[in-house]
């Protein structure tokens, strides 16, 4: 059987997924590649690191130009993250012709245009990047594929594996977001530092892709509106609850009056929803088709080996395409922020809890706010007295624009400096 090569750039934790499942399912490999894959190099920083799978240390090498100069290596699969030297790496690369496979969200977000271009002007190389979205789940096949004769309308998503875990763990154990975030880091589930997650940075660049594939329009990551889940607390949780409603950091993308709506933040869900019930680490994505209708992928959205089992899907397919012409390199536009709906305009139901001075008229000089802004009143919560004179006033309003709830809470915090909107999150009932 013809040989394969190929090289893995980094041999981190989904670095060693791919190298166990390449050489643990070889020969069901070769039967669906037609080639026996063989890793020929692996870049590392340090080859003294100890590590989780066990490498001949022949093939370890901390010098990119040894994967770069060897004329024998036909994919490069990159594993490092980041936008830079990724990006180098991969240009590179694809000027000596070789195909490319990465689990790169960030570097494909911000960076796939680019890429794109370059192989296009190459003409005669691949570039995968299934594992960059939702893990294990094959999402971009699908989007790429069996999905093709849809005019795709909606994609909403749970895209975070360490936010969903938190926000479970706080569901379901009442846990402060701090104690849940501990035990996400404790469980390796949360990075050191987990700002790219927690402040949705990390759901932006997947949703990023997504609506560049559904949409066919490329939005800058910086132009999406984000919002994280550090302000939600076990009062959010459990109000959520005593309303019919889970809290999901979801990412959505939609065709809203010709006008692509796309923002990540935290949403109360209806519990009967399919993703107010998907919990822990898990992601999901739901996509409504004019033709199909609604579809959901459902999987685990990070980890060495389901992460890794999208890369080696991506290597397989590389290996059965490596006679044909590359397709859908067109899928990542120039960045198109004339078609991105300004989100003050986007509509919800909004749940928002106040902290107020306990005293007559308070109630009356709120709702006269919410009037002045044209909000209206669906539903109203008043805990009781606090020792420090204050009470806390939920609110769940009517569909409103996002602009006039942001005017409220303007005009609100202004009355005085003892007034404060501890939390607003938006209702998405996800008809």
């Amino acid at each position: 059987m013809e040989k394969l090569k190929i090289a893995l750039l980094g041999l981190g934790n989904v670095g060693s997924g791919v190298y166990k499942i390449l050489t643990t399912n070889k020969k069901i490999i070769e039967k669906r590649s037609g080639y026996e894959i063989e890793v020929a190099k692996i870049l590392v920083r340090n080859k003294n690191k100890k590590r989780n799978v066990d490498v001949d240390s022949s093939l370890i090498t901390t010098n990119f130009e040894d994967i770069l100069n060897d004329d024998e290596i036909s994919i490069v699969v990159e594993l490092i993250g980041g936008e830079n030297p990724a990006k180098d790496y991969i240009l590179k690369s694809l000027e000596k012709k070789k195909h490319i496979v990465t689990a790169n969200k960030l570097l494909m977000a911000k960076c796939g245009t680019e890429i794109f271009k370059k192989a296009q002007e190459i003409g005669c190389v691949h570039v995968c990047y299934e594992a960059s979205v939702a893990g294990g789940i094959p999402i971009i096949q699908g989007i790429n594929e069996a999905l093709t004769g849809n005019k795709i309308q909606q994609v909403i998503g749970i895209l975070n594996g360490t936010t969903n875990y938190i926000l479970s763990e706080m569901d379901t154990k009442g846990m402060s977001f701090e104690a849940a975030l501990k035990d996400a880091k404790a469980k390796g589930y949360a990075e050191a530092d987990p700002t790219s997650d927690i402040e949705g940075f990390d759901a932006v660049y997947k949703l990023d892709i997504l609506t560049a594939l559904c949409f066919n329009k490329k939005v800058a990551d910086d132009k999406i509106f984000r919002e994280g889940i550090t302000k939600i607390s076990k009062c959010d949780i459990e109000l959520a609850k005593e309303f019919g409603y889970k809290i999901k950091l979801l990412a959505i993308g939609k065709i809203n009056d010709g006008k692509l709506e796309i923002s990540v933040h935290p949403a109360m869900i209806p519990t009967d929803h399919p993703l107010a019930n998907v919990n822990g680490s898990y992601n999901a994505i739901m996509i409504k088709g004019d033709a199909v209708g609604d579809l959901m992928f459902y999987g685990k959205g990070a980890g060495d080996l389901p992460t890794g089992s999208a890369v080696v899907g991506d290597i397989i397919s590389v290996a059965k395409n490596l006679n044909n012409k590359p397709n859908c390199l067109d899928l990542f536009d120039e960045n198109d922020d004339e078609i991105l709906k300004d989100f003050g305009d986007s509509v919800a139901e909004y749940y928002l809890r106040m902290n107020v001075l306990d005293t007559p008229g308070t109630l009356a000089e709120i709702t006269s706010l919410f009037a002045l802004n044209k909000i209206s009143i669906l539903s109203l919560i008043q805990r009781g007295n606090r020792t420090d004179g204050k009470t806390d006033i939920i609110f769940m309003t009517h569909k409103t624009k996002e602009k006039s709830i942001r005017s409220f809470v303007k005009a609100f915090e202004n009355l005085t400096d003892k007034f404060k909107v501890e939390n607003i999150i938006r209702i998405e009932n996800l008809d």
